[in-house]
Order: C-alpha cells, then sequence, then structure tokens
C-alpha cells in the first residue's frame, strides 16, 4: 500500500474515542458481556474510518468487539487504545488477524483488572478516604468529601486520558514488554500489598469508634477502664479487635456485608444497655 494511501487515524479521533470509553465504558453492564457494548461503541467510529470502503469488514469489526469484556476500567483504559492502534494497522494491510486482537484483549484484561484493583480501589482509593474521612470526623467539615470526590475524579481522569493516548501510542509491544518482565510485576505487587495494609490499619484506627465507658469501683476507688487500662496496652486496642473479628467473620465465616451490619449494631446496641460502653 502507497504512503498517500495509508489509512492514518488523527488525534481528534483518539481524543473522541479516548472520552467515548470514559463515559460509556461501563455504561450497559450485563451478565452476558459485562463491558462489551460499551467497548463496541468506543470502537464504532474508528471502525467506520478505517474500513469505510470495506463494509464487510466493518461489521466483523463490531462484532469482535460486542463480545465479552471486562476488567478495571481506569488502569484499563490502555486496553482500547491498544485496540485502536492494531485495528489502524490491520486495516493498512499489516499482519494483524481477527484472532490476535481478540486474543490481545482477552489476554490483558485480566492482568490489568488485578493490577488496576491493587493500585487503584485497594490502595489509591483508600487513601484518599482515609484524608477525607479525616478532615470532616471531628467537626463536619464538608471539605471531606468534596476533596475526595474532586481528587479522586481528577487522578482517575487524567490516568485514563493519559493511557488510553499510550495505549494506541505504543501499541501491542507496551502490554508485552510489561507483562515479560516478572520481576518488576512482583515487586508492585508486594509493594501494593503492603501500602494497602499499612492504609486501611490507618483507616480502622481513626474511623472505627469503640470506648469502653465502664469503670470499677471499689470504696472511693474508681479506675475507668478505658483510659486506665486499654488505652495504656494499646491505643484504639477495641477498634483493632472489632476490625479483626469483623475481617474474620467475612473471609473466614462467609458473613454478608448486611449480615455484618446487623451484628455489629445488635452488639453496640447490648453494650450500650449494659452501659459497658
Amino acid at each position: 500500500m502507497k504512503t498517500d494511501e495509508r489509512k492514518k487515524l488523527t488525534k481528534k479521533d483518539i481524543r473522541k474515542a479516548a472520552w467515548s470509553y470514559i463515559f460509556f465504558g461501563q455504561a450497559t453492564q450485563n451478565f452476558e458481556r459485562m463491558m462489551g457494548l460499551g467497548y463496541c461503541h468506543v470502537m464504532e467510529p474508528i471502525l467506520k474510518k478505517l474500513y469505510k470502503d470495506d463494509k464487510e469488514e466493518y461489521i466483523k469489526g463490531l462484532q469482535r468487539h460486542m463480545q465479552f469484556f471486562n476488567t478495571e476500567s481506569q488502569l484499563g483504559s490502555i486496553i482500547p487504545g491498544i485496540t485502536i492502534a492494531m485495528e489502524e494497522s490491520r486495516a493498512n494491510g499489516e499482519d494483524v488477524s481477527e484472532e490476535l486482537i481478540v486474543n490481545t484483549k482477552n489476554a490483558l484484561m485480566g492482568p490489568f483488572a488485578g493490577i488496576g484493583d491493587s493500585m487503584l480501589i485497594g490502595t489509591w482509593n483508600p487513601i484518599l478516604l482515609s484524608i477525607g474521612m479525616g478532615m470532616c470526623m471531628l467537626d463536619g467539615n464538608p471539605m471531606g468529601p468534596i476533596f475526595f470526590m474532586i481528587t479522586w475524579l481528577l487522578s482517575v481522569l487524567a490516568l485514563q486520558l493519559y493511557l488510553f493516548h499510550k495505549g494506541y501510542e505504543m501499541g501491542i509491544g507496551l502490554a508485552n514488554e510489561f507483562f515479560s518482565n516478572k520481576e518488576l510485576a512482583n515487586k508492585i505487587s508486594k509493594g501494593l500489598t503492603t501500602v494497602g495494609l499499612v492504609i486501611i490499619g490507618g483507616v480502622a484506627a481513626t474511623t472505627v469508634r469503640a470506648k469502653v465507658i465502664y469503670s470499677f469501683v471499689s470504696g472511693e476507688m474508681k479506675i475507668p477502664l478505658q483510659s486506665q487500662i486499654f488505652d495504656r496496652i494499646m491505643p484504639t486496642l477495641l477498634p483493632l479487635i472489632i476490625t479483626l473479628v469483623a475481617w474474620y467473620l467475612m473471609d473466614k465465616k462467609k458473613y454478608k456485608p448486611t449480615s455484618l451490619i446487623l451484628f455489629v449494631i445488635i452488639f453496640a446496641a447490648i453494650m450500650v444497655l449494659l452501659k459497658i460502653m
């Protein structure tokens, strides 16, 4: 194919596709295709431009991008960028088969889902939440939720736009290079796990309230259990115990969140009635 006949997508095309993914990538979730319909919606204008002279290939493109797709939407925004680069190469006669495009999507959505959930949902999100809750816990400062919403929105929007464009620029080579480095992937996973545990511990210590109001009285001697016993052993010891019990019930005993909430309400009511907490 001659250079002047090459089908080329513009920056405007990629930018429109990126914003389309941000707004519609998860707009039509269902059990059969998950994010598949939203993914196809993002790809449709791209396919229409690339295969405007080949209706059969255009239809095939819609069909292959209507298939099941599911990943972490923020970090996973790199995948449609890569896919667009592959579709552009295929439209220009390069050796990019339908199977390669579909298999690439299927291979990438799992790893990016796992890493995205660890980095964003399991680490970045709790960090922002802990800061926001810390701002409003004592005096109800409305800047807490406002800070969280603005910071989360701006950070994930910037990340999605950057990764979408980077995926298009680098193509399939970017993903292959990242996932072939097992040592780097293991270090990232271990680091994120450590940071996540530290953050969750900090959130539990500052947001879980559990104080003993009972005081031991003998004659004129009065010993407040909270300040004289528990606080001297370990500050926020009881919130830690409650958090670990909640984790145990959900992880080991498979309690549902609603059942756990009901359990905590009943426990709190009993402690209040007995004037212990």
